[in-house]
Protein backbone atom coordinates (compact mmCIF):
# COMPACT_ATOMS: atom_id res chain seq x y z
CA UNK A 1 0.00 0.00 0.00
CA UNK A 2 2.68 2.21 0.75
CA UNK A 3 4.15 2.40 -2.78
CA UNK A 4 0.96 2.57 -4.75
CA UNK A 5 0.04 5.87 -6.32
CA UNK A 6 -2.82 7.24 -7.70
CA UNK A 7 -1.61 8.88 -11.03
CA UNK A 8 -2.74 12.36 -12.00
CA UNK A 9 -2.50 14.64 -15.30
CA UNK A 10 0.90 16.50 -15.31
CA UNK A 11 0.54 19.73 -13.51
CA UNK A 12 -2.77 19.30 -12.35
CA UNK A 13 -3.36 19.59 -8.71
CA UNK A 14 -3.00 16.87 -6.17
CA UNK A 15 -5.90 15.18 -5.36
CA UNK A 16 -6.94 12.59 -2.73
CA UNK A 17 -9.22 9.63 -2.95
CA UNK A 18 -11.71 9.88 -0.47
CA UNK A 19 -12.21 5.60 -0.01
CA UNK A 20 -10.64 2.51 -0.43
CA UNK A 21 -12.30 -0.46 -1.92
CA UNK A 22 -10.47 -3.80 -1.08
CA UNK A 23 -11.56 -7.36 -0.64
CA UNK A 24 -10.62 -8.86 2.44
CA UNK A 25 -7.03 -9.79 1.47
CA UNK A 26 -6.43 -6.79 2.49
CA UNK A 27 -7.76 -6.73 6.06
CA UNK A 28 -4.74 -5.90 8.58
CA UNK A 29 -4.52 -3.39 11.40
CA UNK A 30 -1.07 -1.84 9.47
CA UNK A 31 -2.93 -1.41 6.14
CA UNK A 32 -6.14 0.67 7.93
CA UNK A 33 -3.96 2.48 9.44
CA UNK A 34 -1.55 3.50 7.14
CA UNK A 35 -4.98 4.63 5.23
CA UNK A 36 -6.14 6.50 7.70
CA UNK A 37 -3.26 8.52 8.50
CA UNK A 38 -3.30 10.15 4.80
CA UNK A 39 -7.54 10.96 5.83
CA UNK A 40 -8.71 8.13 3.22
CA UNK A 41 -11.78 6.34 4.54
CA UNK A 42 -11.09 2.82 4.34
CA UNK A 43 -13.78 0.22 2.39
CA UNK A 44 -12.49 -3.40 3.64
CA UNK A 45 -14.38 -6.70 4.87
CA UNK A 46 -12.86 -8.21 8.29
CA UNK A 47 -11.68 -11.14 7.80
CA UNK A 48 -13.31 -14.26 10.18
CA UNK A 49 -10.40 -14.92 11.48
CA UNK A 50 -10.13 -11.70 12.56
CA UNK A 51 -13.52 -11.21 13.91
CA UNK A 52 -13.23 -14.45 15.78
CA UNK A 53 -9.98 -12.91 17.77
CA UNK A 54 -11.87 -9.58 18.21
CA UNK A 55 -15.17 -11.44 19.74
CA UNK A 56 -12.64 -14.04 21.96
CA UNK A 57 -11.02 -11.10 23.32
CA UNK A 58 -14.10 -8.99 24.18
CA UNK A 59 -14.20 -5.76 24.83
CA UNK A 60 -10.67 -5.59 25.38
CA UNK A 61 -10.10 -5.02 21.80
CA UNK A 62 -12.67 -2.70 20.95
CA UNK A 63 -15.36 -2.45 18.14
CA UNK A 64 -15.37 -3.69 14.83
CA UNK A 65 -13.93 -0.85 12.20
CA UNK A 66 -16.76 0.54 9.49
CA UNK A 67 -17.62 -1.06 7.08
CA UNK A 68 -20.06 0.45 4.29
CA UNK A 69 -21.74 -1.96 2.23
CA UNK A 70 -23.24 0.43 -0.14
CA UNK A 71 -19.91 1.48 -1.11
CA UNK A 72 -18.31 -2.12 -1.19
CA UNK A 73 -20.76 -2.62 -3.99
CA UNK A 74 -19.28 -0.29 -6.39
CA UNK A 75 -15.87 -2.71 -5.81
CA UNK A 76 -17.57 -5.77 -7.26
CA UNK A 77 -18.94 -3.53 -10.14
CA UNK A 78 -15.45 -2.30 -11.16
CA UNK A 79 -13.89 -6.35 -10.41
CA UNK A 80 -16.41 -8.17 -12.81
CA UNK A 81 -16.09 -5.30 -15.38
CA UNK A 82 -12.50 -5.40 -15.05
CA UNK A 83 -13.22 -9.48 -15.44
CA UNK A 84 -15.02 -8.97 -18.84
CA UNK A 85 -12.09 -7.05 -20.31
CA UNK A 86 -9.63 -9.54 -19.88
CA UNK A 87 -11.99 -12.25 -21.28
Amino acid sequence: MARSRVPRPRGGPRTRPDLVLADKAYSSREIRDHVRKRGIRAVIPERADQQANRKRRGQADGRPPAFDREAYKQRNTVERSINRLKQ
